[in-house]
């Protein structure tokens, strides 16, 4: 057996790690997935236990998913087909994770991290739609719902400039950028409704 396929197993236990879940857990003695959104994710952490545990989140969200690719490329010479079986495996796992019973977050800040690696400048531009969105409208799941939607125009522009990307990204890509806005599902209905929270000034 090629033992290359081990990568994308490897990187799904590495997404799979709940941070969210265990610095509120060591920092409150609380179960984050019983409060305010209920999801394990920063913004969820950061109304339970404060900023810095947000951020602290968000940092080994991105990471975990940055060091599940960049493994990948080291393991496999760069090769991009398995770096983006990593990236799907780790965003995977933080969205179906084990320890959590398959359940997880919505894999914004993971998404971030394993497309680091593969095209730094595609992610620049999907933040920079974010921080626009969220700038104007003040709701951080709209943010991430249009970052995600523009990702994959986002990879075809900036991946190989002049040129399409392999098949392997463009597919991967959209697969990641679809599981995102699936995962907001619930703020999409809310955001119809008129009731999602807005990000208010202070925060």
């Amino acid at each position: 057996m090629n033992s290359a396929w081990a990568i994308p197993i490897v990187a799904y236990f590495l997404g799979s790690i709940p941070f969210g879940y265990l610095i509120v857990k060591m920092s409150r003695g609380a179960d984050v997935r019983e409060s305010g959104s209920g999801n394990i994710g920063a913004t969820n952490v950061s109304r339970v236990a404060g900023k810095t545990a947000g951020v602290i989140t968000l940092l080994l969200d991105a990471g975990k998913g940055y060091s599940a690719v960049w493994m990948a490329a080291s393991w496999m010479h760069g090769n991009a087909r398995w770096m983006m079986a990593a990236a799907l495996g780790a965003v995977a796992g933080h969205m179906f994770s084990c320890w959590m019973k398959f359940r997880g977050g919505k894999g914004v800040a993971t998404a971030l991290g394993v497309f680091l690696p593969i095209s730094r400048e595609a992610v620049g531009a999907a933040a920079l739609i974010w921080i626009l969105v969220v700038a104007f409208w003040r709701y951080v799941s709209l943010g991430s719902i249009a970052a995600a939607a523009a990702f994959p125009i986002l990879i075809y522009l900036f991946y190989s400039p002049g040129h399409a990307p392999i098949y392997a990204v463009s597919l991967g890509s959209a697969l990641i950028s679809i599981l995102v806005i699936l995962k907001h599902r619930g703020n999409i209905v809310r955001l119809i409704a008129g009731t999602e929270s807005k990000l208010t000034r202070n925060k």
